[in-house]
Formats: C-alpha cells, sequence, structure tokens
C-alpha cells in the first residue's frame, strides 16, 4: 500500500472530494497505480489530508461506481484492471466538469423496434421482459442532464437557434470524433461526420449516395430493422449465411454485392465478435472493384466483457471502403436520438453534391445538450459506470444459467447485453416462447432476425432465444430466472 500525496487546494473551484477523486483517477490512468494495488483507508487518508472521512468515502464510493476501484470486504480498497474503461482526452481547452449526484427513477426503456411477438391474442402478464433492446436508465444522471439543459438554455444566443449545418453542428462533430478515435481508433475528420436523428435517417442518405436498387449483402440472422429499411429502398439483399468469425467470405463472393452491412465488434443477434483475420478478408474483398464498400454498424461497441477492446473495422481501413455508423442508443439512453455516421473521403464528396442540401434532422439544443455532456466528462464516468453494472449482470445472469446447460447451449456471452440460449434437442422456438410467456415471462426469438426463406429453415436459429439483461437488476434477474426453471421444468 502508498501512501497518496495530494495537494488539496481552494482555490480551484474544485471541492475536496473531487480533487481527490480526479488525483486517484488520474494516476490510475498513467499508470502510477497499478491493478490490485491497495489504496490506504478512508480514515488513514482522511487523517492525512486533514479532511472529514465523509470525503473520502465520497471520492472512493465513486471511484469505485465508476470501476476504477474494487471494495473488498474487510480488506478495503484496491486498483481495479482498468483496460476496458473509455477516457476521453481532454480537448484543447481542458474541460472538467464536477460530478454531480445522478437523479433515480426506477423504470426501464425498451426500444420501439421489431422483435418476435406471438401471433395468439391472448394478453399475458408479463412480469419479467428479457428484452434485448432495453437498457437501464435508472442511474442515468438526470440532475446533470438537466442542469447543462438549463445552463444552455439560460446562456443561449439566436445563431443557436438557426438553422445549424446540415451535417450536423461541427462542435458536435469534432467531440464525436475524438471519441470515436479514443475509443474506437476510428480514423476521421470532423467533415466526414454527419448526425442524424437515429439511423433511420443515415440510411436514407445513403441510398442518396450509393444510389437505387444497390445489390447489398447482410448476414443471416441480421439486424432486422436495417434489413427493412434497405428493403424500402428496393435494394437487392443477399442473404450471406455466417460462420463461427461473421459473414461467410467464400458465400460473400459468389454473390453480386457491392455492398456488405456487417456488424464486426458485436453481431447482432448472435453476439459473434469478428476476429481481425475476418476483418481483413473482408476490407480486401471490398478493396477488389472500385465501387465496393463496407457498411460498419458499431451499435453497441462500448460492452465487451471478455479480452482487449477489438478496434472498430474503419480503423484499419486505408483505402476510403467503409462506411461507420453509430448511435448512443444503448450507450446513453434511446430517446436521445442521436445517431452518426463517417463517411469516406470520395463518398464525402458525393454526398455534398446529391444530399447536402437536405436539413439537419436533430435540434441545435439538443446536440449542443450531447456535446457538452460527452465534452465535460459527463459521458465518460457515466459509460465506465454502466460497463462495471452490465458486467455484473451479465456475470450473475451466466452464473444463474449453470441449471440449463444440460439442455441448452449458451453463447453470444463476449459482449452486448444479451445472450443466446440453443435447445439441443431443438425444442421448437415458438414452443419455448409460449411456455414461458404463460408463465409471465417474455423472451425473444432470433428466427425474427433471420430472412426469407433463411427464417423458416431447420437450422439451429430455429430453436433459439435471446435473454437480454440491460434493464434487469440482480434481484430481477434471480427471480425471472427461477420462474424460467418452473416454466421450463419439462425440457430441464
Amino acid at each position: 500500500m502508498n501512501d497518496l500525496t495530494i495537494r488539496l487546494t481552494d482555490t480551484e473551484g474544485k471541492c475536496l472530494y473531487q480533487q481527490i477523486y480526479e488525483h486517484i483517477r488520474n494516476e490510475i490512468r498513467q499508470g502510477k497505480l497499478l491493478a490490485g494495488e491497495k489504496l490506504p483507508s478512508t480514515r488513514s487518508l482522511a487523517e492525512y489530508l486533514q479532511v472529514a472521512r465523509s470525503t473520502v468515502d465520497f471520492a472512493y464510493g465513486q471511484l469505485t461506481a465508476e470501476g476504477y476501484l474494487e471494495a473488498k470486504p474487510c480488506r478495503g480498497y484496491f486498483v481495479s484492471q482498468v483496460e476496458d474503461l473509455f477516457h476521453l482526452p481532454e480537448d484543447k481547452q481542458g474541460a472538467s466538469a464536477s460530478y454531480e449526484d445522478a437523479g433515480f427513477l426506477g423504470a426501464s426503456f425498451t426500444e420501439n423496434v421489431s422483435g418476435t411477438h406471438l401471433t395468439s391474442q391472448r394478453k399475458e402478464t408479463v412480469q419479467y421482459d428479457f428484452s434485448p433492446h432495453a437498457i437501464s436508465l435508472k442511474d442515468f444522471p438526470y440532475a446533470t442532464w438537466k442542469k447543462i439543459t438549463k445552463s444552455i438554455l439560460v446562456d443561449a444566443n439566436s445563431e443557436m437557434f438557426a438553422l445549424g449545418d446540415a451535417q450536423g453542428d461541427l462542435g458536435l462533430r469534432e467531440t464525436i470524433g475524438r471519441y470515436l478515435h479514443s475509443s474506437r481508433g476510428v480514423n476521421c475528420q470532423p467533415e466526414q461526420i454527419i448526425i442524424g436523428a437515429g439511423t433511420d435517417y443515415l440510411f436514407m442518405l445513403l441510398e442518396k449516395i450509393l444510389g437505387r436498387h444497390v445489390p447489398i449483402a447482410m448476414e443471416v440472422p441480421t439486424y432486422k430493422r436495417a434489413y427493412q429499411v434497405f428493403q424500402s429502398f428496393a435494394y437487392k439483399i443477399e442473404a450471406v449465411p455466417m460462420d463461427a468469425y461473421g459473414m461467410d467470405i467464400e458465400k460473400l463472393r459468389k454473390s453480386d454485392a457491392r455492398v456488405a452491412y456487417i456488424m464486426p465488434s458485436h453481431q447482432y443477434p448472435t453476439g459473434v465478435v469478428m476476429p481481425i483475420g475476418r476483418r481483413m478478408e473482408l476490407l480486401k474483398w471490398a478493396r477488389e472493384k472500385e465501387d465496393r464498400y463496407l457498411i460498419e454498424d458499431d451499435y453497441d461497441s462500448e460492452f465487451r466483457y471478455k479480452g482487449k477492446p477489438i478496434p472498430s473495422l474503419q480503423a484499419s481501413d486505408r483505402d476510403g471502403r467503409v462506411i461507420y455508423m453509430g448511435t448512443f442508443s444503448k450507450s446513453i439512453a434511446p430517446a436521445i436520438r442521436v445517431g452518426f455516421m463517417v463517411l469516406p473521403l470520395n463518398l464525402l464528396k458525393v454526398y455534398k453534391e446529391n444530399c447536402g442540401f437536405y436539413a439537419s434532422t436533430v435540434s441545435r439544443i439538443d446536440q449542443r445538450i450531447l456535446n457538452e455532456f460527452i465534452k465535460d466528462g459527463y459521458f465518460e464516468r457515466y459509460l465506465n459506470k454502466m460497463r462495471k453494472t452490465y458486467r455484473e449482470r451479465h456475470d450473475f445472469l451466466l452464473g444463474k444459467l449453470g441449471f440449463f446447460e444440460k439442455e441448452f447451449m449458451i453463447s453470444g456471452e463476449n459482449a452486448g447485453l444479451h445472450i443466446l440460449l440453443s435447445s439441443k434437442s431443438h425444442i421448437p422456438e415458438r414452443e419455448l416462447l409460449e411456455t414461458a410467456l404463460k408463465n409471465g415471462i417474455r423472451l425473444y426469438g432470433i428466427s425474427d432476425a433471420c430472412m426469407g426463406k433463411e427464417r423458416n429453415a431447420d437450422t439451429f436459429f430455429s430453436s433459439t432465444v435471446l435473454l437480454g439483461y440491460g434493464a434487469l437488476d440482480k434481484q430481477e434477474l434471480e427471480a425471472g430466472i427461477e420462474a424460467l426453471k418452473k416454466a421450463w421444468s419439462l425440457y430441464l
């Protein structure tokens, strides 16, 4: 255990606990405090710094909540493994913000996306909803968001109520560019970023950029919302099977596709994380013809639980073949409705010529709030806190699923906010869903993510269900799994 030399001052405009918090956080980031190293007790550090013990307790508590420290009963506080923590470098002004207690709302949000719904007209009472699209909003910093909104509106000038840049405000694009580079290795300039109200709008712009009737390859299964949008464009959709590493390259070569839509960091819904070798094969495929592109949907890359974070596919692109897309729906909240797209330079030129006249679909006030939330460090803290929360729920759920291993294969557990259960004896998906629903448990089938004839194929996917855990705390997960044991007792 090392003593902490912290210089406290009343001239920085920061309260004492924040100065302690920031000093320890920076020491951990810079590698001066190593993983597993024990920190002084709250009592001894308070005596050394001549501050109230509650001040140190508050700082340690925040560091523990964000995943920098780990509290071990009867032993003290220790530095956590922080290789997977997100750190957004400060901007030129060195912007930093004080921590404010988060508000609390005992509710969760389920994104309005299409999932498998039973056609039965019975209205079952659902006690446990294992939605793979839901996230937890219990820890969302409502007070902070309210504070930023109030500050912006108080200081608002007439310029903020003008139409603004079609690609989104430059300040937010610069902030997103820094975030993408530091967290995902994305290489881009703010001029390449387009901000839109969700991915639907960005997909619409892509149709104007890539053209109509483009043959596009999609994995089977895939994200149904994207499939429906591309289908509405009259795109020729090529269903390409997956293997253990993602989209099958040999099957892709046999298709007529000009564009491939992929989710390499965490494929939905299978949970496959594409290895670097397969990524390089995809980039090679794209380079083979002048008009080939890859659409990289990086929808929830923030949540990874095994191994080191894998950089984006775009980070390895040297030929301008990757169109990178993402949103803040999972990392902040679905209601934010802010998505972003990074275009290669050659496609940026096409965008400016063909659809640069489209006005931005995101309010400038909302853009400003989001910009301040990220730039001032609130997003970093919230994301690190939720990483820890979701990891704990993920590990807890896996521990409870051991009882099912005789009949079900568990997969997709390396990342994201859901896992898959596949019946080894091929119990039909619909039977599994209906049996669970009769007992107050809503699960989601993977077949709804399959396209056309593949949806009804007698494959691995015909007996697989999804269990999402983002919106359920440990008590709800435990009760839900116990209820599922009873519902599926005939199969176990």
